[in-house]
């Protein structure tokens, strides 16, 4: 049984205030008897790089992890503005978005770049969320399931299929993403069930294993049909897990389906 997985990516949004606001408000949902945190549900935040120390010293024993959006695939080195990973386990980082859509519609970032960030997050026993999706153009053209599996594909081929034992996949159709649309359940599920196909076709094993997680426009009015759907392990969650009630629901929705 694979367990769900709820992980808000807060984007470059927030401050020292507001996250403090977020962050009580979240722990208190969490932790009342009604939201009480599951153990069958991992809950991940991943707040802009400047306030990681703020979110760890918030959430230190609560149960929740922290991430971060985006990482570098070097060690060290002359990089200006580039944080490696060293640097963000120093504040007990679990996880990396790895492949954002943002980062590689807005930053040209390649699949070849991504999956060396895949590699060097694995090398550092960071858990990668490797994004992966297709744009309004390729899904109408019906390229969808050929971009995006040749995408997880090229992280195969770089890391070897073992390393989805230790990461974490995510469907983002860059269609849905913050433009108030989502796939369907059934178009999310298709897509999932894709990608595991591609995992299975390497190692059963190792694709019953990993999570795929949804994560186009996911809120907290469609997250128990998508979570119902059976290759969907939980969600990557945008402009929701910047509500506090939203953010919950989904959770609710995770722990529930």
């Amino acid at each position: 049984m694979r367990k769900s997985l709820v992980a808000g990516n807060w984007k470059m949004n927030g401050d020292k205030a507001s996250i403090e606001t977020l962050m009580n408000g979240l722990l208190n949902g969490l932790n009342s008897g009604e939201n009480s945190v599951s153990e069958s549900i991992d809950i991940l935040v991943c707040p802009p790089t400047v306030y990681l120390s703020q979110v760890a010293d918030e959430i230190a024993g609560s149960g929740i992890q922290s991430g971060v959006q985006n990482i570098s695939q070097f060690e060290s080195g002359a990089y200006t503005g580039e944080l490696s990973l060293a640097m963000l386990k120093d504040f007990d980082c679990r996880y990396a978005i790895v492949g954002h859509s943002e980062r590689r519609s807005l930053f040209g970032e390649t699949d070849t770049q991504i999956a060396d960030k895949c590699a060097a997050a694995l090398d550092a026993g960071v858990t990668p969320i490797l994004c992966v999706g297709e744009s309004l153009a390729q899904r109408d053209a019906g390229e969808a399931l050929a971009i995006v599996t040749a995408q997880v594909q090229v992280v195969i081929e770089r890391c070897g299929i073992a390393a989805f034992n230790k990461a974490v996949i995510a469907y983002e159709p860059v269609w849905a993403i913050g433009a108030g649309r989502t796939a369907s359940p059934e178009q999310a599920q298709e897509v999932h069930g894709a990608i595991r196909a591609v995992l299975h076709d390497a190692d059963a094993e190792v694709a019953a294993a990993t999570r795929i997680l949804y994560g186009g426009s996911v809120g907290a009015a469609n997250a128990a049909e998508l979570f119902a759907q059976r290759d969907i392990d939980g969600g990557l969650v945008g402009g929701a897990s910047l509500k506090v009630d939203d953010f919950l629901a989904i959770c609710s929705a995770a722990a529930a389906a």
